[in-house]
């Protein structure tokens, strides 16, 4: 089985290449201001045209529609990931905004969490099922945890989905074993320190996958 993989939270040219040179599907821009891995419009912009055919994907946490404007009058993006609290209503309001294909992140750490992924799966064009952030985290997600991923085992549902939640290279076999995923997301798995992204653990976790 071949696994996509996104590459999450990008900030320099370097991170662009190496996430092309790993075999990256997917590459994330993160617009929340508190994030290590925050980027404004204006850098993401300049950003964007490096990626080549990966999949350009805005992460952004609760946003108005003024963020959601600027960000797809600014930057060439392909995706828009709600890692908020947004609602069904919500998630279809941006799809309908923006024009663009909508994942939704959905936090996971018990077997309730997961049964409310058949909620969003009506609207979203693909879910993300991240580890739920510990209490009083700052941030949504990119906080390196896990969750159990024996939750998942024989789950289908009809929209693409990935796996989040503190994947690296030595745990990520096992990840994809457990849940059936085909499709893995990971930020703080590929850094060298919160928000400086590594070359070689890109390559790691690919060939891990592999």
């Amino acid at each position: 089985m071949s696994v996509k993989m996104k590459f999450c939270g990008l900030t320099r040219p370097e991170d662009i290449r190496a996430a092309a040179t790993a075999g990256a599907a997917y590459i994330g821009f993160n617009f929340f201001p508190k994030s290590p891995r925050y980027v404004t419009p204006a850098e993401a912009a300049a950003l964007a045209p490096l990626a080549g055919d990966m999949v350009k994907v805005a992460l952004v946490v609760n946003p108005d529609d003024a963020l959601l404007d600027e960000l797809t009058s600014t930057v060439p993006l392909d995706m828009i990931q709600l890692h908020g609290s947004e609602s069904v209503e919500r998630v279809a309001e941006a799809k309908v905004r923006t024009g663009l294909p909508v994942m939704k992140v959905l936090g996971v750490a018990g077997a309730e969490d997961v049964a409310r992924i058949a909620e969003y799966e009506a609207v979203a064009d693909q879910i993300l099922v991240d580890a739920k952030p510990p209490k009083n985290a700052v941030l949504p997600g990119g906080n390196g945890v896990t969750f159990d991923w024996r939750l998942l085992d024989g789950r289908a549902w009809s929209k693409p989905w990935m796996l989040a939640g503190g994947l690296t290279s030595a745990n990520v076999a096992e990840a994809v074993r457990l849940t059936g995923a085909d499709q893995v997301d990971l930020a703080s798995g590929i850094e060298s320190a919160p928000g400086v992204k590594d070359a070689g653990l890109m390559e790691a976790f690919a060939a891990a996958l592999r």
